[in-house]
């Protein structure tokens, strides 16, 4: 009988079913084993690889990275805003922070994250038992790497959780071994699940080796989690356990007193991912996301994208549909509802080519080739864009919704950015490492060269406060629509007055005034440009984003609505006529347990002022 919702998996592994996509090395790869009993499964390297396969695949699909997880749980910040529409009890929901218990969108993916933490509990409990686990040869080496990659999937599944619901059941054994014992656990403080997170991330950090260790044990380069993607968890995690979170004790945001601690960890780890020489910056932001991740490559040089998840087979259990729900639509096909404030958009220097990758706009026409600009009320997520698809291309007549890309989870740049923050925040200001960190994300950003002082480092001599006001607009610059946004302005108590900041700038760009004086009422884009560049030079807009409009349409392009009363209209199509409305202090910093775990589990109480 199913006594409660983390513990409703018997001691059989049912692995999900994945379909290998041809020409891509993925973890998914793989054909599953299902209802099979541990003792055959940890029998042998191969079978057990099998059931470690089966964690990775509660990464993806549509209960996970694949849509829910990645986008609707992310959005509403001072960059992206959900979709359009009236409430749903759905996504719309979700997006604007007034979701109940009862949202049609909250119970799968938190269950979903159960199970990888149940799947991955099973390995952890079992591969180290295996006869061929311990000494030095080659097969024990990778069994002990895949018992690292258990526990940093765990770490990861469990993360995932605790930022979104908060204080959660400690569950870090099967559920065949503790079932009996306590049937239905109450929430612990969340602090104890960090440490052990943390605690789990040490011990897999010496099991996992660096990515160019992989051949000595036999092991392929592919999208598996080696010991950067560990200590860069770590990292992220020791961040979050000591930065600010809403506290179900007090119905307030609190950090804890020995934070610095945790600030420590998060640096050192840094510091060994940046000199061990493993991973380094793709020296294109541009090339990053066009001919690495939309391109689906295989292979990563630089081995910037550090833990990815895979996307296989078209379907809605191991694949993804970004660049289907999110970026630009072609011939029609695609839902664009993920949207960049306009006041994103001018967050960037007119020179910062990021702006022109994490901001799309236009649409792709029927020939699948030449593109339509779109006003500022309807900029599109640019980092997964179909277009840029290859490996192979999609044409633009397919209607397919799953298209094989790899949401990424963690990258280089964004290890360069923890270290800079940590270094600041526990000197007490930033010293030459902090600045050498962040300027080297901010040189690749212009299109410098990331080794050389340039002119546009940050200055010199700015104080602790002034450098983490530096950090928080650089993450929001480089990081853009990777879901992270969200979790740091929890993380450093902003979130309330960031969305009233952003508020007031959208009223303030809407009107022309302050900052925002001069700015274009009209744009023109050249009628069926074939560019994907939004700058001048780039082929696609004849005037400037920047500059007081042209009186007349130029010849050749096509007028395009731009700033004004349109930002700021009422009803859900405008940016601010929908943004973040149900957004309330001391409780929309974490999602509403979901009504039918907690009817399953009577100790699971509901997350403060819900």
């Amino acid at each position: 009988m199913k006594k409660v919702f983390v513990y409703k998996f018997a001691s059989l592994i049912i692995l999900a079913t994945a379909v290998g996509l041809s020409g891509c090395k993925h973890y998914l790869d793989e054909q599953p084993i299902t209802a099979y009993g541990t003792n055959f499964v940890f029998s042998s390297k191969a079978t057990a690889y099998q059931a470690l396969i089966a964690v990775y695949s509660q990464l993806t699909g549509d209960q996970g990275y694949g849509i829910r997880v990645s986008l609707y749980y992310t959005v509403d910040t001072d960059e992206t805003q959900g979709p359009t529409g009236a409430g749903d009890n759905d996504r719309r929901d979700i997006a604007r922070y007034q979701a109940t218990s009862g949202n049609a969108q909250l119970n799968n993916p938190f269950s979903q994250l159960f199970t990888g933490i149940e799947y991955a509990n099973i390995c952890i409990a079992n591969i180290p038992k295996m006869a061929q686990y311990n000494g030095s040869s080659s097969e024990a080496k990778q069994l002990q790497r895949m018992y690292g990659e258990a526990l940093t999937l765990r770490a990861q599944f469990y993360y995932e959780a605790i930022r979104n619901w908060g204080d959660l059941p400690a569950n870090f054994q099967p559920a065949s071994s503790i079932a009996e014992q306590n049937p239905f656990p109450s929430r612990i403080n969340r602090d104890s699940l960090y440490n052990q997170l943390l605690a789990d991330l040490k011990t897999a950090s010496a099991l996992v080796p660096w990515r160019g260790e992989l051949s000595a044990i036999g092991d392929p380069q592919d999208e598996r989690i080696t010991k950067g993607s560990v200590k860069g968890l770590r990292a992220r995690i020791a961040l979050t356990r000591g930065g600010y979170s809403l506290r179900n004790s007090s119905s307030q945001m609190e950090r804890s007193s020995d934070y610095l601690t945790y600030y420590q960890i998060a640096r050192d780890e840094c510091n060994d991912i940046i000199n061990s020489g493993q991973h380094n910056l793709n020296t294109s932001f541009k090339a990053l996301w066009k001919n690495q991740v939309c391109a689906r490559a295989s292979a990563d040089p630089d081995g910037e994208l550090m833990f990815q998840v895979s996307a296989v087979g078209g379907t809605g259990t191991a694949d993804t549909k970004l660049g289907y729900y999110n970026g630009p639509s072609v011939n029609g096909y695609g839902n664009k509802s993920i949207n960049i404030l306009p006041t994103y958009f001018y967050l960037f220097d007119s020179t910062d080519l990021r702006r022109d990758v994490t901001c799309c706009l236009y649409s792709v026409n029927a020939d699948g080739i030449s593109k339509t600009g779109q006003a500022i009320t309807a900029i599109v997520d640019g980092k997964y864009r179909r277009d840029w698809i290859t490996n192979p291309s999609i044409a633009p007549t397919n209607a397919i919704q799953y298209l094989g890309l790899k949401w990424q989870i963690l990258r280089y740049a964004d290890v360069l950015l923890m270290f800079a923050e940590a270094e600041n925040e526990i000197n007490n200001g930033p010293d030459a490492a902090a600045y050498n960190t962040i300027n080297m994300v901010r040189r690749r950003g212009y299109g410098k060269s990331i080794t050389a002082t340039s002119t546009i480092d940050l200055p010199g001599g700015l104080t602790k406060d002034q450098f983490f006001q530096a950090i928080v607009k650089e993450r929001s610059l480089e990081l853009g629509g990777e879901g992270i946004r969200k979790f740091d302005l929890i993380r450093w108590n902003l979130i309330a007055q960031t969305i009233s900041n952003t508020k007031a700038a959208l009223t303030a760009l809407a009107a022309g005034t302050g900052i925002y004086a001069g700015l274009p009422t009209n744009m023109y884009f050249k009628t069926n440009s074939t560019s994907d560049d939004n700058t001048l030079t780039g082929n696609a807009w004849s005037n400037s984003f920047y500059k007081t409009a042209p009186t007349s349409t130029p010849s050749g392009t096509t007028k395009v609505t731009w700033v004004s009363s349109a930002i700021t209209a009422t009803g859900t199509s405008s940016p601010l006529g929908r943004f973040a409305t149900g957004f309330t202090s001391n409780k929309s910093e974490l999602l509403p347990i979901p009504q039918p775990a907690r009817d399953a589990n009577p100790n699971l109480t509901q997350n403060p002022n819900y």
